[in-house]
C-alpha cells in the first residue's frame, strides 16, 4: 500500500512540473532511413517500397504518374517525379539518405545506348548530389544482368544473341553496363550497382539467397534466379548496411 501511495505521489509531482515549468515529454523519433525510390511503381520498385515500410523506414515512392502506386502506409509519401529532369531531382533528393534508382527505358527513338533511360539516371542524380555537396547519401543503382561476367572479362551482355532481341531491349542491355561503366569514374559521390541474376521471378519472400559480385551466379543446376521480394530485401540490406559503396554485387539463389 505504502509502494503504491509513493507511486501516486510521484505521477502527481510529475505532472505539477509539467504544468508549472511547461516540460513536455516526447515521443523518440524513429530509427529509420529516409529512402527515396524512383520507378517506385514498377515491378522491382513495389517490392523494394514494400520491403522499405516494413521494416520502418519513411518512403518517397517517386512515378510519373503516382496514380499508378497503391500502397497507402503512414510512413509513405507518394509524389510524381521525373527521373530525365534535374530540377525534379534537386527537389526530392534532399533530406534523403538513401536514392534508389529502378527504372527502364530509351529516351524518345534513340538507337543509341546512351540515350537508356537507366544510364541518363545515374548521371543525373549523381551530378544533383554533387551539386548539393552530399557525402554521405547513397545512390543504390538497380542494373542489369548484362553486366554480369559469365566468364573472366565476357558479359554476358556480349554473349546473347542479338538476332533474336528486340533493338529497345539491346539498347536497354547496353545501357545497363554504360550505367556500370559511368559510376565507375565517380569517386565524390556514394554509390552502390544492385545487380540482379539472369531471371526474376514472382516467387515469395524467402529471405535465402546468395550475394556476389561482378560474376553471375548459378544454382547446382546452372539457374541464375531470384525473385523481386528477395532481390528487394537485399536492396534494402544495402541501404541499411552499406556493405558495397563504390562497387557492383549481385543477388541470386
Amino acid at each position: 500500500m505504502q509502494k503504491l501511495l509513493s507511486y501516486c505521489c510521484f505521477i502527481v509531482l510529475l505532472l505539477v512540473l509539467v504544468s508549472v515549468t511547461g516540460l513536455a515529454i516526447e515521443e523518440t523519433e524513429s530509427d529509420g532511413l529516409k529512402i527515396l525510390v524512383y520507378g517506385a511503381s514498377g515491378k522491382v520498385g513495389t517490392h523494394v517500397v514494400k520491403e522499405a515500410l516494413n521494416r520502418g523506414h519513411e518512403v518517397t515512392a517517386v512515378s510519373r504518374d503516382p496514380s499508378n502506386i497503391t500502397q497507402i502506409h503512414d510512413h509513405l509519401l507518394v509524389v510524381q517525379g521525373n527521373i530525365l529532369d534535374r530540377k525534379s531531382i534537386a527537389g526530392l533528393v534532399v533530406g534523403q539518405d538513401v536514392v534508389i534508382i529502378s527504372v527502364r527505358g530509351i529516351a524518345g527513338k534513340s538507337k543509341d545506348p546512351g540515350d537508356a533511360v537507366q544510364r541518363i539516371a545515374v548521371e543525373n542524380v549523381v551530378d544533383v548530389l554533387r551539386d548539393q555537396g552530399s557525402d554521405t547519401q547513397l545512390l543504390i543503382h538497380v542494373g542489369g544482368a548484362g553486366s554480369l561476367e559469365v566468364e573472366p572479362g565476357v558479359l554476358y551482355a556480349d554473349k546473347l544473341p542479338k538476332i533474336f532481341l528486340p533493338k529497345k531491349l539491346e539498347l536497354e542491355i547496353a545501357g545497363q553496363v554504360l550505367a556500370l561503366e559511368y559510376l565507375q569514374t565517380v569517386t565524390d559521390v556514394r554509390w552502390t550497382y544492385a545487380t540482379p541474376p539472369k531471371n526474376f521471378t514472382n516467387g515469395r519472400r524467402t529471405g535465402n539467397f546468395r550475394i556476389g559480385d561482378k560474376q553471375m551466379l548459378k544454382n547446382s543446376h546452372g539457374r541464375s534466379r531470384v525473385s523481386r521480394a528477395d532481390f528487394a530485401i537485399a536492396l534494402i540490406d544495402e541501404a541499411e548496411n552499406a556493405k558495397h559503396v563504390g562497387l557492383q554485387f549481385s543477388v541470386a539463389y
